[in-house]
């Protein structure tokens, strides 16, 4: 059974509810946000970066949990505003902003410098590290670079400096399509399991993880996990996304939701008065439904790492 650090100077507490449910919103987008900006005919500046995440700061703090920033532009801009709400924990994404690929797949590599001291110093409340494990590639070939080895062993480093400072670590996968793989249906559900043993195997806190497509995918999950997971949104619907959490909590207990463009992509399309509008309106109802089925499904984390 792996070991949650109680003596940390920094623990999950630090970004769940009193309950032990996290509610968190992300929001640590960077080049995908301003993607997303261009999507809707809009230019997608750095200070449009920063003012859409100081608006859900300022909107959905006061009812999440914990929320997940970037270090570029969420942490710096909200910090200077004081868009956080006291209740809520931040989370402060530590991976490179650029990856790096080999042969079309995902290559996993750290930045030492955004190390977990730095995370502290950023003012964040756990270490949160973007990884793309396929723990069921092919063996690699002589030669070729053991890519799934590469990401458990950053993994690994990441986990050992957080543990030197007293930081939580979150670690959030996804799953990608091996060049020529139809990666849907089994074959999907098969990978997001697979990488999930792997990383269950490290002294994780919390795993961020995709839902695996089914409620027999989920039960699969709950039965090889013994860390506690939140469940990602991965921008789908809000509609299903709750449809989601509610098999992900009722068959795989998680712990928790980790919700982005579920519940304010809408809002990127918008400015000023019209975002505080839909954010107001629409968002923060969202996310109060979110809220409420957790608090009723959700497993608290303090249940987990007690077994």
């Amino acid at each position: 059974m792996p070991t949650i650090t109680t003596h940390a100077s920094k623990t999950l507490a630090d970004i769940a509810s009193t309950d032990g449910i996290f509610s968190i919103i992300a929001m640590d987008q960077r080049n995908t946000l301003r993607r997303m900006f261009t999507a809707v005919g809009l230019e997608g500046t750095d200070e449009q970066l920063r003012e859409s995440k100081v608006a859900v700061a300022r909107s959905l703090t006061p009812l999440a949990s914990g929320i997940l920033f970037d270090p570029t532009f969420g942490v710096p801009a909200v910090t200077e505003a004081r868009a956080l709400a006291s209740t809520c924990g931040l989370l402060v994404a530590s991976e490179p902003a650029e990856r790096g690929t080999w042969n079309g797949e995902p290559r996993t590599h750290r930045d030492p410098e955004l190390d977990a001291q730095w995370v502290l110093d950023q003012g964040g409340d756990a270490l949160k590290f973007f990884v793309q494990l396929r723990a069921d590639r092919p063996t690699p070939q002589k030669g070729e670079p053991d890519l799934a080895e590469d990401v458990l062993q950053v993994t690994r480093d990441v986990i050992a400096d957080a543990r030197t400072v007293g930081v939580p670590v979150v670690i959030e996968n996804l799953v990608y399509q091996l060049p020529g793989e139809d990666l849907s249906g089994q074959a999907r559900e098969d990978a997001i399991i697979e990488a999930a043993r792997a990383l269950n195997e490290l002294d994780i806190d919390l795993l961020k993880l995709e839902y695996p497509g089914s409620p027999e995918g989920t039960r699969r999950l709950a039965e090889i996990l013994d860390h506690p997971w939140a469940v990602l949104s991965a921008g789908v619907a809000f509609e299903q996304f709750a449809d989601v959490l509610r098999i992900a909590f009722d068959e795989g207990g998680a712990s928790g939701f980790i919700a982005g463009r579920s519940v304010w992509k809408e809002s990127i399309a918008l400015a000023d008065v019209e975002r505080e509008v839909f954010l107001a309106g629409t968002a923060r109802p969202r996310l109060e439904k979110l809220v409420e089925i957790a608090s009723d499904r959700a497993t608290p984390w303090t249940a987990i790492t007690s077994r």
